[in-house]
């Protein structure tokens, strides 16, 4: 045999090996000068490599367009651990025409990943928050136009006031820790249901009906010094100590809208549940809170 004929042999053994059946047009170029004619191989195109950018079957890099603000203020502050219902809150030195624009130069990054939308409470300030609560001790990284906070979510910490039963329950992670009796918003100032965020606590403090219209020498005003108060709305809500309501709490509804609770599940109540934590009132007479109260983000 030839030096070609046996080069050729050797070829031809290889591509059966292979699987490969080598046949074609006899119009195609000879491998070798002089020798039998081969066409080429078939192209075998290459596997796609997911997760490497830039590469077939690779997510798209995350895009992050201009922004059209200077370095807004972010809440919650880097190092911060808040509730799951907290939102995230961007506040700007400008109002915002482009909107749109503004949405798309903030980065949000979670760890695991969460779905989740923006809304705007004026042309000032945005918010961004879950679809749902968020699950515990997510990791949350916020880029904005400069400005930058990483923060966490603790535990679940969820609290339901029941007007039919004038219970407050605590579940830490879905497990129920605490139930205390509670007296919510007699008949005119009825507790409006919805979810509620927990937002400032103070050890203690005046309420005073003046600072929503009612003069405190009107039959229903009051200037009353009140311990272990947990606010839950703008609007005046509080989670908080009423030693005078005790034998109505658990049973009948005085209050001007707060949550009354004794003062030693007041005290449980202020060290335990913390910002952002959600509180869910339901089964009231009171209607919904209100969407723009500022802690009524849930209700939107």
């Amino acid at each position: 045999m030839s030096k070609f004929g046996s080069r050729f042999a050797v070829l031809l053994a290889g591509a059966l090996a292979s699987g490969l059946v080598l046949a074609g047009p006899s119009a195609a170029a000879p491998l070798f000068p002089g020798g039998p004619e081969i066409p080429g191989l078939p192209e075998i195109p290459l596997p796609e490599l997911p997760g490497v950018p830039g590469l077939p079957g690779a997510p798209a890099e995350p895009s992050v367009g201009p922004a059209n603000f200077s370095a807004p203020a972010i809440s919650p502050a880097s190092g911060e651990v808040v509730g799951v219902a907290q939102p995230i809150a961007l506040r700007f030195d400008e109002p915002i025409g482009d909107r749109g624009m503004a949405e798309r130069a903030i980065e949000i990054t979670t760890t695991p990943e969460v779905d989740g939308a923006f809304y705007w409470i004026n042309d000032s300030q945005v918010r961004w928050k879950p679809t749902e609560f968020w699950p515990a001790h997510t990791q949350v990284t916020v880029n904005a136009g400069g400005s930058h906070s990483a923060f966490s979510i603790g535990d679940a910490v969820v609290s339901v006031a029941d007007d039919a039963t004038k219970q407050i329950t605590v579940t830490v992670n879905g497990e129920v820790v605490k139930t205390m009796p509670t007296s919510l918003g007699k008949p005119g100032y009825e507790t409006p249901n919805g979810t509620y965020i927990v937002g400032e606590k103070r050890r203690d403090m005046y309420m005073d009906s003046s600072t929503y219209g009612v003069p405190v020498d009107s039959p229903e005003g009051y200037r009353t010094y009140v311990e272990y108060a947990t606010r839950i709305s703008y609007s005046g809500i509080f989670v908080h100590a009423a030693p005078w309501s005790v034998s109505q709490q658990g049973y009948s509804n005085v209050s001007h809208g707060c949550l009354n609770v004794s003062t030693e599940d007041g005290k449980w109540f202020f060290e335990n549940v913390g910002r952002g934590d959600p509180v869910i009132v339901q089964n009231t007479a009171g209607g919904v809170l209100s969407g723009s109260d500022g802690l009524g983000d849930w209700n939107r």
